[in-house]
C-alpha cells in the first residue's frame, strides 16, 4: 500500500534540503547505537551516513524498486556491508522485524501517510526496551520549497501525541533549519 504522495524532489534537489550527519548527530544516532531500522529509504540520503557512524545494521525497506536500487548502489560504492535492504509493503505487512530487536527507528519525512498510528505501533513493537524513535518531518510552513501538501503534513505536536499514545516518553525537540524538525523519543523501560 503506497502512502500519500509527499511530492519528492528528484535526487539532486532533495539531497540539497539536509545535512544528513548533522542531523542524524543531533537526533542522537551515533557509534554506540547497533542495529537500526528506516521506513521509506528514498535515495539512501539517511541511509550511507547511518550506515557509516552505527556499530550494527541499519534495516532498510521500501515499496519502490528504484529506490531499494539506488540505495544497494550506495551502499556498495561505500564499501558498507552493514546495509541490508528491503523491498516491503510495510503498512500492510508490517517491517518483518522481530520483537524487541532494534535500537533506534527511523521515520523520516513519512508520516503524512494516511494511517501513522501502524507506523509507529510497529516501531513500539520492534525496538529494544529503552531504544530511541527518531521523527523528522518538513515544518508545518506553507512557504517550504517542497514537502506534502498542508492538509496531509502533520505539526510536530501531531507526531509527538500520536508517539506517546503508543507509549513513547522522553521528548525532545530540535529545529533542523531550514526546513525540517526532529524529535527523538524514548521507548518507555516498562512499556509493553
Amino acid at each position: 500500500m503506497k502512502i500519500r504522495e509527499s511530492g519528492m524532489p528528484e535526487r539532486e534537489m532533495w539531497e540539497r534540503f539536509f545535512s544528513p550527519a548533522k542531523i542524524l548527530t543531533t537526533l542522537g544516532l551515533n557509534n554506540q547505537v547497533v542495529d537500526v531500522v528506516e521506513f521509506g529509504c528514498g535515495y539512501g540520503t539517511f541511509t550511507i551516513p547511518a550506515a557509516k557512524v552505527i556499530k550494527g545494521k541499519i534495516y532498510t525497506m521500501d515499496i519502490e524498486p528504484d529506490m531499494i536500487r539506488i540505495t544497494n548502489e550506495e551502499a556498495r560504492k561505500h564499501g558498507l556491508a552493514n546495509v541490508k535492504t528491503l523491498l516491503r509493503d510495510f503498512m500492510a505487512e508490517g517491517s518483518g522485524l522481530s520483537d524487541g530487536s532494534l535500537d533506534y527507528v527511523m521515520l523520516f519525512n513519512i508520516l503524512h501517510l494516511e494511517k501513522p498510528m501502524i507506523l509507529i505501533n510497529e516501531a513500539k513493537r520492534i525496538l529494544r526496551k529503552g531504544g530511541k524513535l527518531g521523527i523528522i518531518h518538513w515544518n508545518y510552513d506553507p512557504n517550504t520549497p517542497r514537502g506534502p501538501s498542508m492538509d496531509i503534513r502533520p505539526k510536530p505536536e501531531d507526531c509527538i501525541k500520536w508517539a506517546e499514545s503508543s507509549g513513547f516518553s522522553g521528548t525532545a525537540r530540535y529545529d533542523l533549519k531550514p526546513y525540517h524538525y526532529g524529535i527523538v523519543l524514548n521507548k518507555e523501560e516498562d512499556a509493553k
